[in-house]
């Protein structure tokens, strides 16, 4: 359930009620906006009175909350979150543009594509450094050496980073590298590493699973944000359907759906969602349009010798061809870019 207060509430009232529903052995979550306080409740409700919460001064209403998830509902939280990731911000008018190649290769690479994408306009750098693969013989990763090259190339760029996570080691290796971490598609629902990720201290991408629902993939961020890590960024990157033209099915209105379910930032990754960057551009120009936050981008100096997913990398003259036309789209929608 959630308490809405009156207008201009007083904060003695507000740590009244917060504190009866924390007697109870609940968990009382405050949405301060200009006017009007939110407290979200979290736990068995059966333990409370809704006569004596409504007895207390300046509360407003209760309204139920009928998802299963509570932390990341708009309802809890109806002002949009704005996600700190190192000298940037995800969410607010920001359009934010993550940039980098799937798979760390070599020092020299990642740092002359991590100029590349500074030049183009790309706010963050990714790359992975560990790539779990379909085929166990595919290349795996550089793991902590491709984040130590993650960290030169912030010191050289001063771009924040970012790289995905599959493992309690891979965190722990991440936390003292990088900016951001994320969670894959095919880990979505792997609810340890959620939670550990939820642990970190460090700002989590959560990537939509290969077949989840909005609501699976709602609940899946709340197993991070459960564990009081509030700084969680969605990305759609496509789900797997019945169609082969592409690498996956961009479910481009997820964003409009996630910004009426949830308070946090939404982006898209056109580069897996389309498998090929003749398609990336357009992608990218609808997930702008439609409202998304921001944009993940795979960029490569040299596509066709890639490690890893060439066929959907930007060179760098197309990727700064496309943040170039990205502009008016970003003005359309009232984006700083």
């Amino acid at each position: 359930m959630i308490i809405v207060m009156k207008p201009n509430a007083a904060k003695e009232s507000v740590n009244a009620i917060t504190n009866y529903i924390e007697g109870k052995g609940l968990q009382a979550h405050l949405s301060e906006g200009t006017e009007v306080t939110i407290i979200g409740v979290v736990g068995d409700k059966t333990k409370l009175s809704q006569d004596s919460i409504m007895s207390y001064k300046d509360v407003q209403k209760i309204v139920p909350v009928t998802e299963s998830y509570k932390l990341t509902n708009k309802q809890f939280h109806p002002e949009p979150s704005i996600i700190k990731v190192g000298n940037t911000e995800i969410g607010s008018n920001n359009l934010t543009i993550m940039a980098g190649p799937c798979a760390v290769e070599t020092e020299q690479q990642l740092l002359s594509i991590a100029h590349a994408a500074l030049a183009g306009g790309a706010n963050i750098l990714r790359g992975g450094a560990y790539k779990p693969r379909t085929s166990p013989y595919a290349f795996q990763g550089l793991e902590e050496e491709g984040l130590r090259y993650m960290q030169e190339a912030k010191a050289e760029t001063g771009l924040s980073t970012i790289c995905e996570v599959v493992s309690l080691d891979a965190i722990n290796a991440a936390v003292k590298y990088v900016d951001m971490i994320q969670i894959g598609a095919r880990n979505m629902q792997n609810f340890y590493l959620l939670k550990e990720a939820g642990k970190s201290g460090l700002p989590v991408l959560l990537k939509r699973g290969l077949c989840a629902t909005i609501d699976e993939w709602l609940n899946a961020a709340e197993y991070i944000i459960a564990e009081g890590n509030p700084n969680v960024v969605l990305c759609e990157r496509g789900i797997r359907t019945y169609e082969t033209a592409t690498r996956n099915t961009l479910d481009i209105s997820a964003v409009p759906v996630l910004k009426e379910k949830t308070h946090l930032p939404v982006i898209v990754d056109p580069s897996h969602s389309t498998g090929s960057y003749k398609y990336v551009p357009s992608m990218a120009k609808a997930a702008v349009a439609c409202g998304a936050d921001g944009l993940m981008i795979e960029v490569h100096n040299d596509p066709a010798n890639a490690l890893s997913d060439g066929p959907q990398s930007l060179t760098f003259k197309r990727f700064n061809q496309l943040c170039k036309e990205l502009h008016p789209f970003a003005d359309l929608v009232g984006r700083k870019f």
